[in-house]
């Protein structure tokens, strides 16, 4: 008999889903996305923790919220510019308007404008080209959602 629905975190945390997702509340501010990234999974929190310095560096005015299990960052009033949800093999980065950002992440989606970062396991992050895609980003039109 199989189970479904997300899986009890063995140490008490949140719930994952499907790939090691960590089941958080939706919710806006600092202390939800917080709470996602210490429920990520073994090396896929050091990568949440990364990502979200480098994007609170290059945009210091950043709004972040969870919507769908997933952190979100936009600036207030503008949407949503930057998420990152967890899969089993990798984090996966979204840039809501990728194909204008340069140079282009290296991930495409069947949306034109949309664009993918993926981050493996011991793969280190260029963060100087992170961070400028994050800059870029935030100054092109966000997605409301």
């Amino acid at each position: 008999m199989s189970t479904k629905g997300p899986k009890p975190d063995p140490e008490g945390g949140p719930a994952l889903l499907s790939g090691g997702n960590p089941q958080i509340p939706k919710g806006e501010g600092n202390a939800p996305v917080q709470a996602y990234i210490a429920a990520m999974p073994g090396w896929k929190r050091d990568v949440g923790e990364k990502l979200d310095a480098l994007i609170e560096a290059a945009v210091p005015e950043v709004h972040k919220a969870v919507k769908w299990n997933t952190p979100f960052y936009g600036l207030e009033g503008e949407g949503w510019f930057i998420s990152y949800h967890c899969f089993t093999k990798y984090v996966k980065v979204t840039f809501f308007q990728g194909a204008s950002l340069d140079p282009v992440p290296p991930e495409t989606s069947k949306y034109p404008a949309v664009r993918y970062f993926h981050i493996h396991e011991d793969e280190p992050i260029d963060e100087e080209t992170f961070g400028n895609w994050a800059a870029q980003a935030s100054e092109l039109p966000g997605e409301r959602l």
